[in-house]
């Protein structure tokens, strides 16, 4: 067989070949191919498989189509050969090449191959003219790399034929009509077949049960390096791997006793003594003697898939080295999970199972139900797009106890785009959370340590200042002397309220302090502060306002608004010891989904923002983190409680909002507090408080119910100093049963919080009896107050502890002045 794709070897040519000692023997290097020893391994290869080929068949190379053809085109084209050889098949062809340029150019370009059948060519045969008919087609021929090259060129003449239909038929035989076109068919289907046995790259083969192999495709030449004849002269199981004879004659005696084809895969020995892993398929023919099929060469699969196979036994072997690590694998063709004893005991799965291929559902059985939603989410994505997957999420252990896995995996693609499988790890993060857990909780101790170390700083200072004012005025009394009572009085209040705000910080951080939602013009309410935010930070501090030119309407409570921008401009003040600039600015700001999905604890919608800028030292990244958590702070111990941001972020959340910071080292920092935008807001004048004066001889009966005795017994005083009428109970049963009684009630005055029964039950079962009674609830800590219409009912009020006199006088006279309560 020729073999030009090795030149210089000593193959032996085809027996009765013209045209191949023609072709090795041409002067190539004149013509556009160049010479032969240039000549391309794809050119090299389409030529022998063209000489070899019984057809009329051609190589058409390069944008001109120059020509390589066997012996069988040589005898068709008559006189024009050897001059064709390597010359453009237009200069050959002459005026019959213009009927069907078109379809060859056209296969060229765009890499499809045609068949054209009955096509007129005039040639020159033995001296003179001949016009002949013809099937032509054309298969493109691709480089290494994929480019189109040139064409593999196959001509069937029917000239014969074409003159059998013209003429008169025989009246004694078949419809002429018929007996061409039968022969057309089989000539078209033999001819395709042999160009498809030429052409493929798959063992094509043809044997018998004796071992013997009648035909092979030219690729067993090219895969294996033997020549046909020698194939068809050794039996089968000579190729055939020692170690794969049992298992392939096994297959082949299968298929014989059922009839059917049967898939199988062997290794077949190649003349250089390698071996190349061979994937089959194999049917018996419609006789039962003989037996076709076809190979593919799968050798690089096998390898990659035991380099992977290794890499994955190594990754393995390293991981059972760490506890509660392990690896896995996920196929896709075949929708299972391969995992070792590290992955199967966290997932609560059979490790023999696991390790054999479990399906996905069963892999999977024991996620937490509220997790499987975003892993299934994480899977399908991981199979639409490569790139590495993580995700953490619980599995509920058949032990009983709940497992956290992180889960880290990457999915691999094939060259078409298609997931293949997706490897990854399994990590038992259980240990690790319980460990963050207790060390959330150690932090938590040790932020209550600091701050129980300043609150006792701070609460000592209070009660020495209410504790020593008072001491002071018994002495006085003792001697008998009354000057000074006032000034001593006024220091014992202003420490006492110091500590009322005090708790009002701490409740303020955990969300819990009863407010007052009123409508505020926060742009009113900033003016307001001017003067006393001026005192309050210092001359070496300039203070600026930058407030948006329309109102800016919220609902919330304006004390304690006040508050937050007061301890807000005390931090920026603290954080310039040398002096600076705050700035105090007001907007109107929308507040999207987008930005929703990325924050906690925020609700998207219309917003007013206050926001507080210092000129000041900043804070670290780190800092920031920790700014609004309770008790950090960055002052030494008893300097400080760490609740102001605190109280501040606690206020806004309180209030429907939120709070954010940002901050640069040695550039400053701006605190943001948001409250939702209300298009509603009371006339202030009307919300103007009237100057305090005590009523008198007003005759009401006032019930109240209070635990502790000191402040039942201040609240007697008050009341019954200011004319009404007061009856008195230590706790919910006895006051409940007061008001079961016949005796006169205008107004029950009770403490939330009491023993046995507490105050909101009490006065829900008074009202069963006295429908038109007014409550007034005391409470220094109420969590559905926090809620308008969440605690309260109809007829019902509030008032905050630690409160002055003047407050709940005028509450009570408002409540009683307003309705008849009895």
């Amino acid at each position: 067989m020729t073999n030009l794709s090795a030149p210089g070897t000593a193959d032996t040519p085809k027996q009765g070949s013209e045209v191949e000692p023609l072709i090795r023997s041409h002067p190539w290097g004149r013509t556009q191919l160049g010479s032969l020893d240039t000549w391309p391994q794809a050119l090299r290869l389409t030529v022998d498989m063209c000489i070899a080929s019984p057809l009329v068949t051609s190589v058409l190379w390069g944008p001109e189509l120059c020509m390589v053809y066997n012996d069988a085109y040589a005898q068709s084209i008559g006189d024009r050969h050897p001059g064709a050889l390597g010359q453009p098949i237009a200069d050959i062809w002459g005026a019959d090449w213009v009927g069907v340029a078109a379809d060859f150019h056209k296969a060229l370009h765009d890499g499809v191959g045609f068949e054209r059948k009955d096509v007129s060519v005039r040639l020159e045969r033995n001296g003179m003219p001949e016009d002949t008919r013809w099937n032509v087609s054309a298969t493109p021929i691709r480089n290494e790399s994929g480019a189109i090259i040139g064409l593999f060129h196959v001509g069937v003449e029917i000239t014969r034929q074409a003159q059998r239909v013209s003429a008169t038929p025989d009246v004694n035989a078949a419809p002429p009509d018929k007996n061409d076109a039968l022969e057309r068919r089989i000539a078209e289907r033999t001819a395709e077949r042999d160009r498809l046995w030429e052409l493929t790259g798959d063992l094509l083969v043809i044997a018998d049960y004796e071992g013997r192999i009648h035909r092979v495709s030219h690729a067993w030449t090219r895969l294996l390096g033997y020549t046909e004849d020698v194939l068809t002269s050794r039996p089968y199981v000579e190729i055939t791997h020692p170690d794969d004879v049992e298992a392939s004659m096994s297959a082949v005696l299968e298929m014989r006793n059922s009839g059917r084809p049967v898939e199988f895969q062997n290794r077949l020995l190649a003349s250089d003594g390698t071996s190349r892993w061979i994937a089959w398929k194999l049917a018996p023919d419609a006789s039962g003697e003989r037996m076709i099929g076809t190979g593919r060469d799968i050798t690089k699969e096998r390898e990659r898939e035991i380099a992977l196979r290794d890499s994955m036994d190594f990754a393995r072997l390293a991981l059972s080295a760490v506890s509660g690590v392990g690896a896995w694998t996920y196929e896709v063709a075949t929708d299972k999970f391969y995992c070792d004893e590290a992955v199967s005991e966290v997932y609560g799965i059979d490790p023999q199972e696991g390790a054999k291929g479990i399906s996905r559902d069963g892999f999977l059985a024991n996620v937490h139900a509220d997790d499987k939603k975003a892993l299934g989410t994480t899977m399908a994505g991981g199979l639409m797009r490569s790139g590495d997957l993580e995700l953490e999420y619980r599995i509920s252990h058949p032990d009983g106890t709940v497992r956290s896995v992180l889960s880290r995996g990457h999915t691999y693609f094939n060259a078409e785009g298609v997931p293949v499988r997706r490897t990854g790890i399994g990590i038992d993060m259980t240990q690790q959370r319980l460990l963050e857990e207790q060390l959330r909780q150690s932090q938590k101790m040790e932020a209550v340590g600091q701050l129980t170390g300043g609150l006792a700083h701070d609460f000592n200072n209070m009660l020495q200042g209410i504790m020593g004012p008072l001491e002071l005025i018994l002495r006085f009394i003792a001697m008998g002397r009354s000057d000074g009572f006032e000034r001593y009085c006024n220091m014992a209040m202003s420490s006492a309220q110091k500590a009322a705000a005090l708790t009002h910080r701490l409740l303020a951080f955990s969300r819990r302090q009863p407010l007052d939602p009123k409508p505020v013009d926060v742009n009113d309410l900033v003016t307001s502060l001017e003067d006393l935010l001026t005192r309050t930070t210092g001359e070496a501090v300039q203070l600026f306002f930058a407030l948006d030119k329309s109102s800016c309407k919220t609902v919330c409570d304006g004390n304690q608004l006040e508050s937050a921008l007061i301890n807000l401009s005390i931090n920026a003040r603290d954080a310039m010891p040398g002096g600076g600039t705050l700035t105090i600015a007001t907007s109107h700001e929308r507040i999207d989904e987008g930005y929703v999905a990325s924050q906690r604890d925020v609700k998207a919608g219309r917003f007013v923002c206050i926001a507080v800028t210092d000129s000041g030292e900043g804070m670290s990244p780190d800092v920031v983190k920790q700014a609004f958590e309770p008790f950090f702070t960055t002052k030494p111990i008893g300097q400080g409680t760490g609740l102001g941001l605190s109280m501040v972020y606690g206020f806004a959340g309180q209030s429907g909002g939120f709070a954010t910071i940002t901050s640069h080292p040695g550039v400053g920092t701006t605190v943001r507090v948001f409250l939702p935008e209300t298009d509603d807001l009371v006339d202030a004048a009307a919300m103007t408080k009237a100057p305090f004066q005590m009523p008198e001889n007003a005759g009401e009966t006032i019930l109240i119910v209070e635990d502790e005795e000191e402040v039942r017994q201040l609240l007697v005083e008050i009341f019954s100093s200011s004319g009404y009428s007061v009856l008195q109970a230590a706790d919910g049963p006895a006051g409940l049963r007061i008001l079961r009684s016949p005796v006169r009630i205008d107004l029950l005055v009770s403490d939330i919080g009491l023993p046995r029964m507490n105050g909101r039950q009490m006065a829900d079962a008074a009202k069963l009896l006295r429908p038109k009674l007014r409550v007034l609830f005391m409470t220094g800590y109420a969590e559905m107050a926090a809620v308008p219409g969440g605690f309260l009912g109809d007829g019902m009020q509030m008032i905050t502890k630690p409160f002055s006199i003047e407050a709940i006088v005028n509450r009570v006279h408002g409540m009683l002045g307003a309705f008849d309560c009895r």
